[in-house]
Formats: C-alpha cells, sequence, structure tokens
C-alpha cells in the first residue's frame, strides 16, 4: 500500500469512529426511547446523498475535570448542508449520544459556522436540538457559546427563515435560541422546553410537576405558544420542516415559491351557502379558506393555540399567500391577547419574506373581561394594529360577515392600509352590533315604552337596517366592492395579480419601538 493510500485509510477510518457517535450502548438508549439518532435525523432531511458535513474532526478545548481525556465525536453536533426538495438547506443536528449533546465553545463555534454560511449564501437554517444544555465543565465558554448563537439568531432574523425542531431535551438558557428562531416544530412525547426543570421548582417552590406536563410538546402548542407544530415522531417533525419550507422563499430577496397547481379562476358556489341566518350562529372559516385557495390545500401553524384566530399558508392560484382569518367557532371569532400575538407573529414573517397576506374578517370585537384586561389586551391588541399597517406586502381583506368596532380596524382595514377589502352581502361593519347599540342609543326610548321587549327588537331592526350590511362602508370607499361570495376565490387571484409588484415607502428610521 502506498502513502496516499494509508492516508486515505487512516482517513477513513477517522470518519467511522466519528460515525460511531457514542458508541452502541448510547445509540440503543437514544432508540429505545423513539428517538432517532442525529446522523439518521439528517440522513432522513435531506434529499438521498446531498448532505455534505463540515467540522467532522473538530473536537473541544476543555483542560477541566475529566474533559482532557473525554472524546466526543464530532464534538456532539453535525453540521452541514444539502439539498431539501431540491434547495439548498444548511442545518446542525445534536447528538445527544455524544456527552448528551451538550453544548460547549467549539459545538457553539460549529453551530454559528453554518449559521454565518446559510446567511452569507442566502439559504434556511434549520437546528435540530437534543441537548443536556451547556455543557457545565467548560464554564463561561459554553455561555459565550449560547451568547454567539443568540446574536445570530437576531441577525439573520428577517432575512433566512429559521427553523427549530426540538427533538429532545432543551432547557435553561438553550431555549432562547428556538425562541429566537422563526418556527419551532417539537416532537410529542419525547422532547420538552424549560427555562428550570421539575426539581428545581420542587425545590424552590415546592410544586410537583412532570418533564411533560412542564414543558412538553403539547404544552407549548396549546398554552405558552412557543411551538407552532407538533409531530408525532422525529420522521413526522421533519416531514413538517420539509412541508413549510415548500411555500417559503429562500431569503428576503426572492419571492416564494410558484407551483403551478392547475387551479385557476374558478367559481365557488358553496360560499353563497355558508353564512347561517342566524347571526349568532357560528361557522368554520376553515371551509371558507379550503373553498377559495389552490385545491382546498392550505398548512396551518399554531393549529393548537389561540384557536379563535386562523393562520395559515396557501396558494392561489399557484401563488403562495399567507392567510389570517377570524374563526367563528371559538369564542365567536373575538380576538384577544392571545390570537393578537399568534396574528402579528404571522404577519411580521410574511412580510419580512414576500408573502401576501390574505385576511378574512369575522370578528366581533375584543373578547371582554378582567382577565383579558389584566393580562395586556391592550398592548397586545396594538401589535395587530402596528403590523398590519408596518406591512407593505399586498394586502387583501374580504370581510364575511361581522366587523365591529376596533376589532374592524384592526383586521386589515382599508384604514391600515389593505390595498383591496371586499365585503359579502352578509357582512356587518359597524360599531357594535345592533343589539348592543339599540339598548345604548335608544336605552330612555325603550325604557319608557309600553311594551319594552318589542320596542328594542323594532330599533334592533332599525339599526340592523341602516347600519349592519356593507354598503355605507362601500359608499365612504372603505370597501372596494361588494361581491357574491362564489365569486371569491376568482377577485381574489386578479386582485394579487393587480398589486403583486407593489412598492411602499415609509420614513426613514432605525426601526419602529413596537408594543411589547
Amino acid at each position: 500500500m502506498g502513502v496516499i493510500q494509508e492516508k486515505i485509510e487512516e482517513l477513513r477510518q477517522r470518519q467511522e469512529k466519528i460515525k460511531a457517535m457514542g458508541g452502541p450502548k448510547n445509540i440503543e438508549a437514544q432508540i429505545s426511547k423513539g428517538k432517532m439518532t442525529a446522523r439518521e435525523r439528517i440522513e432522513y432531511f435531506f434529499d438521498p446523498g446531498t448532505f455534505q458535513e463540515i467540522d467532522m474532526f473538530v473536537q473541544h478545548r476543555c483542560q477541566y475535570f475529566d474533559m482532557p481525556k473525554t472524546e466526543i465525536p464530532a464534538d456532539a453536533v453535525i453540521t452541514g448542508y444539502g439539498k431539501v426538495n431540491g434547495r439548498t438547506v444548511y442545518a446542525y443536528a445534536q447528538d445527544f449520544t455524544s456527552r448528551g449533546g451538550t453544548l460547549g465553545e467549539m459545538h457553539a463555534k460549529k453551530i454559528t459556522k453554518v449559521m454565518d454560511l446559510a446567511l452569507k449564501a442566502g439559504v434556511p437554517l434549520v437546528g435540530m436540538n437534543d441537548s443536556g444544555g451547556a455543557r457545565i465543565q467548560e464554564g463561561i465558554d459554553a455561555l459565550f457559546g449560547f451568547g454567539e448563537i443568540f446574536f445570530r439568531n437576531s441577525a439573520a432574523s428577517g432575512v433566512i427563515p429559521q427553523i427549530t425542531c426540538i427533538m429532545g431535551p432543551t432547557a435553561g438558557g438553550a431555549v432562547y435560541s428556538p425562541a429566537m428562531t422563526d418556527w419551532v416544530v417539537m416532537v410529542k412525547n419525547s422532547s420538552y422546553m424549560y427555562i428550570t426543570g421539575p426539581d428545581v421548582i420542587k425545590a424552590v417552590t415546592g410544586e410537583e410537576i412532570d418533564h411533560e406536563s412542564l414543558g412538553g410538546a403539547m404544552v407549548h402548542n396549546t398554552k405558552s405558544g412557543v411551538a407552532q407544530f407538533a409531530g408525532e415522531n422525529d420522521r413526522h417533525a421533519l416531514d413538517i420542516i420539509k412541508e413549510l419550507l415548500s411555500y417559503l422563499p429562500s431569503n428576503n430577496m426572492e419571492d416564494p415559491p410558484y407551483v403551478d397547481t392547475g387551479d385557476g379562476e374558478r367559481l365557488c358556489p358553496e360560499l353563497n351557502e355558508i353564512i347561517p341566518d342566524n347571526p349568532n350562529q357560528p361557522y368554520d372559516i376553515k371551509q371558507v379558506i379550503a373553498s377559495i385557495v389552490d385545491n382546498g390545500v392550505f398548512f396551518e401553524p399554531h393549529e393548537h393555540f389561540a384557536q379563535n384566530i386562523v393562520v395559515c399558508f396557501a396558494r392561489l392560484n399557484g401563488e403562495v399567500i399567507g392567510i389570517i382569518a377570524n374563526q367563528p367557532m371559538v369564542i365567536g371569532g373575538a380576538l384577544d391577547y392571545h390570537a393578537s400575538d399568534k396574528a402579528t407573529r404571522f404577519i411580521r414573517f410574511c412580510d419580512a419574506f414576500n408573502i401576501p397576506l390574505l385576511t378574512i374578517v369575522d370578528v366581533p370585537g375584543y373578547l371582554p373581561g378582567s382577565d383579558q384586561e389584566w393580562n395586556g389586551i391592550i398592548r397586545h391588541g396594538a401589535k395587530l394594529l402596528w403590523c398590519y399597517s408596518e406591512a407593505t406586502v399586498p394586502k387583501l381583506t374580504v370581510i364575511t360577515r361581522k366587523a365591529y368596532g376596533g376589532a374592524y380596524i384592526a383586521m386589515c382595514s382599508k384604514h391600515l392600509g389593505a390595498d383591496f377589502v371586499y365585503a359579502w352581502p352578509s357582512a356587518e361593519i359597524a360599531v357594535m352590533g345592533a343589539e348592543g347599540a339599540a339598548n345604548i342609543i335608544h336605552r330612555a326610548e325603550i325604557k319608557a315604552a309600553e311594551d319594552p321587549k318589542a320596542k328594542r327588537k323594532e330599533k334592533i331592526e332599525e339599526y340592523r337596517r341602516l347600519f349592519s350590511n356593507p354598503y355605507i362602508a362601500a359608499a365612504r370607499g372603505y370597501a372596494d366592492a361588494v361581491i357574491e361570495p362564489a365569486e371569491t376565490r376568482k377577485i381574489l387571484i386578479r386582485s394579487l395579480d393587480a398589486v403583486r409588484n407593489k412598492k411602499e415607502y415609509r420614513p426613514a428610521k432605525k426601526h419602529g419601538n413596537i408594543p411589547c
């Protein structure tokens, strides 16, 4: 064997040793929990044969405790790039089988290198988190690593899509990088996120709680809103990311990917029948969305959180759009503080990445109550006004039924810069509902009437006839047209085409100060 062949053989042996990760025992422990290994995740995520690993031979430099004699393959994180459905993506995957996937100085430097490369190349970054947290033996060097990652999360925000898949434990400072990325996917029953774990909570407060109840996938998908998706297992979680990427541009200078769906300007006759005769009877706004969008297909983040509002990606005549819609099936579609947060973050993401916005409105107002006031509905609700006003992508609005008061303004009204506002004949655009308005305007008259119930009914009908319709708004130009519901898709396709290349210029400033 020649010298070169010997060196090639040495290279292969070194590679195989590193690819063995934490060894058979640790790999078996990982698999026994229903989890894939880091290398299996990478292999499954990328198109076959396209992943190129970098920094395989990086080693830690810690000289404390038992670390000088401890080898950690690839320093417990696999980094590189490849193709996902033919498009370049950078990624890292923490390896829990190697020293618990803990993050130290060199581990972090591997991650920050692919972050820098992704930003320079203008392509998405996907992180697969499965880590015991900071490598305590490395002390402040581990904290340095977290800080360097956080700084880059901020720098890349709004420039390239950043997606984090939580596939195991993520605790303490490690939770903040995922929270700073655009999208968080968790895996049911095998991933969790929290600042302080159950043991610390019990020691400090006496509260007893398990990992899943404290920070499991469904907790963060239903209660905190930290995560937008929940996968049934590792493969499903990675499939969710692949589908999400199919709607996103690679960076903020590109348009979202066009797909010929074969679904053009068609009528939606079912929409002529969808609004109930009873104005207080709910209907499922997702049926409206499915009727309007290409082939009835839409992709919904935050499906389990703040369900009184729906946000989703879809296509309209092949073009990607972001949809925000009140859901009458849940608390009548009223806005609350969680719904405001859910919608505003989605709006800002779409605006940052050139995704036009369609808002479908059926909103009776803001949810009343001391709980809402004490939890900051004013500041949270203000975000919705802010973000719609700030957005410069094409903005289309369809009012299906109720659009009352301040909530009417907040749901992308003409006054917040909507390019086109369309109202169905069933739309009620008013300061408030007829019942409430009649009680206030005609209080004295109703009280003095011989039959207060009959008088109240009369005044409600009078108010409804005068104001609970779309024609006053249309007369003022606040609604561009009153349209037949069946024609909604056709009109939206034409409207999107008419404003696709719009340009808006705002006052020069460093940045605004968004309500917190």
